[in-house]
């Protein structure tokens, strides 16, 4: 209740709830945008080059991990039966990019025999992943 002698208070606009609907539309929007990344193949340590490009074909991808475990667009699979599994992923497409990610303390003679195998389909275009240096 206000007395009549009471002086009038200017009005004021609040602003921490207006702040506080800001930082959750923020945080929304981060977390969602997390949800956007393509993740194919295992996580591996890529070794780090300064003339990456990226690659917008189809794309197959082959991986190698620390281990040495295979795996063709997430799936196991053994080296013997890598040009198979390709050819069958292939299918109808002209020509088709591998990309290769090998963790860099795979030994050089698995990506070498990965490799080889890879060759021996004609239409494929082999990359290898890096990320690029900073």
């Amino acid at each position: 209740m206000r007395l009549p002698n009471e002086p009038d208070r200017p009005p004021q606009i609040n602003i921490v709830p207006m702040i506080d609907v800001i930082f959750a539309i923020l945080v929304y929007f981060i977390v969602s945008s997390l949800f956007l990344t393509r993740s194919e193949g295992l996580p591996v340590n890529l070794p780090q080059a300064t003339t990456v490009q990226l690659q917008k074909t189809k794309q197959i991808t082959v991986s190698l991990d620390q281990k040495g475990t295979l795996v063709v667009d997430n799936q196991p699979t053994q080296l013997t039966q890598l040009k198979s599994k390709v050819e069958n992923l292939i299918k109808s497409e002209q020509t088709t990019v591998v990309v290769i990610k090998a963790d860099k303390v795979v030994s050089h003679g698995q990506v070498v025999d990965v490799l080889d195998q890879l060759r021996q389909i004609p239409q494929v275009q082999i990359a290898i992943a890096a990320k690029k240096e900073s």
